[in-house]
């Protein structure tokens, strides 16, 4: 227990819904009625699950139930889920911008926020004053800030606007000065969301290096919301999953990653459509894309096989299917784009792509088809339309090799030669 710096204990968050100011005065007055007789608030016992794609039946929502989870000194941990899990939510609570409706929290130290772009900052402030005053609500001295001023300065890159006011900078520069302050000033836990996203890729390469530096070498806690996957994954190092405002899993971040994307997953083998609704134009439609199996599971060992059904309605058109493949963290993998630039007359035709064996390694894969037209004109872009999932069936390479890592990993051909000495 010594080596707990934060528990959360059946902590959850209830809001209510519709515009705020409205009809609450009956709910007030009976909750002050309840209060002052010693009895629970009597709307904690109602309210619907956090499903912001379906209409509920109660005015009242849990945007969290009953979290519970403890985070060890020196842990990264990551905090993934769909939009409206509850996942900001949570980090408003810990960072006390908000209070929980019931539970407790219990950390040791400073808990440094980091969630929305510029939190903290007053627009009329410059960044240098800015500097000073998020440092002091951070309870640092004066001279604690000074201390790291210079270097607060270097690492968020706008050195040449410190003594310009805030309200002047852009989303991508303020993130940059908060971020480098927050990061720091060396609080026991950091808290960082989505904002990140807001930086170039130069300036995420640097933050996430930065917090793997506090994490490791400065054994501070770091907790990470975000929907890139790949950042997630090179920076945490336990994670849970949100679903719905509760728990659904937690665990090692590998483990949580593969969970999360396995739900994302379209296990479509086949999609049809109707030639009237088909996706497509006037000049072209495409009605019908299948994998040579039934339920999109590939071995290693074996072929893959993609056939794309569609339409040519204007004669002597030249009409090409192209595919891109994005693996399970939304990686761009690679394209292949039919190149047969043949006239074609009226008529439905079938495109089969054969992806060899052993060329994917393990993991979830997504297609995105296309069909270009005459002038390299896209008639029909169908995003990451469906998927597949690759196994491992032999034990060859696991027996010789162990974990075999990588996105593909074809098995090329190799010759050996001797040479006589």
């Amino acid at each position: 227990m010594e080596n707990i710096i934060l528990k959360i204990e059946n902590v959850s968050k209830q809001y209510r819904l519709g515009v705020v100011g409205t009809g609450t005065l009956s709910h007030d007055l009976n909750r002050w009625w309840y209060q002052l007789r010693g009895k629970e608030d009597p709307y904690l016992k109602i309210g619907d699950t956090n499903k912001r794609d379906t209409k509920g039946d109660s005015d009242y929502v849990w945007a969290l139930k009953d979290i519970n989870f403890e985070v060890k000194k020196g842990e990264v941990l990551g905090i993934i889920g769909k939009n409206g899990a509850g996942k900001s939510t949570l980090l408003k609570i810990l960072s006390q911008v908000t209070a929980p409706t019931t539970g407790s929290i219990k950390s040791k130290g400073r808990i440094a926020s980091l969630l929305e772009v510029g939190t903290g900052f007053h627009p009329e402030l410059t960044g240098k004053e800015n500097i000073y005053l998020n440092g002091a609500i951070l309870g640092m001295t004066k001279a604690e800030i000074a201390a790291k001023y210079d270097e607060i300065v270097e690492f968020s890159g706008v050195a040449r606007y410190v003594d310009t006011p805030v309200k002047r900078y852009s989303s991508g520069m303020k993130v940059r000065l908060a971020f480098a302050v927050a990061a720091h000033l060396e609080p026991e836990i950091l808290v960082v969301d989505e904002v990140l996203a807001v930086g170039d890729a130069e300036f995420q390469k640097k933050a996430i290096g930065k917090m793997q530096e506090i994490s490791k070498e400065g054994g501070r806690t770091v907790l990470f919301v975000s929907h890139n996957m790949v950042a997630v994954q090179n920076l945490c190092t336990k994670g849970i999953l949100l679903e719905n405002g509760i728990v659904k899993h937690s665990g090692s971040i590998t483990e949580v990653i593969n969970i999360y994307l396995s739900n994302l997953t379209n296990n479509n083998s086949q999609i049809s459509w109707d030639q009237k609704v088909a996706p497509g134009t006037n000049q072209a439609k495409i009605t019908n894309i299948k994998l040579s199996t039934k339920n999109n599971l590939f071995y290693i060992e074996e072929e893959i096989y993609l056939e794309i059904e569609y339409i040519n309605f204007v004669d002597n058109q030249i009409l090409n299917t192209s595919v891109s493949v994005f693996n399970d963290m939304d990686v761009y993998i690679f394209s292949s784009p039919n190149l047969n630039r043949i006239p074609l007359k009226k008529g439905k035709y079938i495109s089969v792509l054969k992806i060899p064996s052993n060329f994917f390694n393990k993991g979830v894969f997504s297609f995105t088809v296309l069909l270009v037209g005459n002038n390299f004109e896209i008639l029909v872009n169908l995003d990451k339309i469906i998927s597949i999932n690759i196994d491992e069936k032999g034990l060859l390479r696991k027996e010789y090799f162990g974990f075999w890592g990588g996105v593909v990993r074809p098995n090329f051909e190799w010759k050996n030669l001797e040479i006589k000495l």
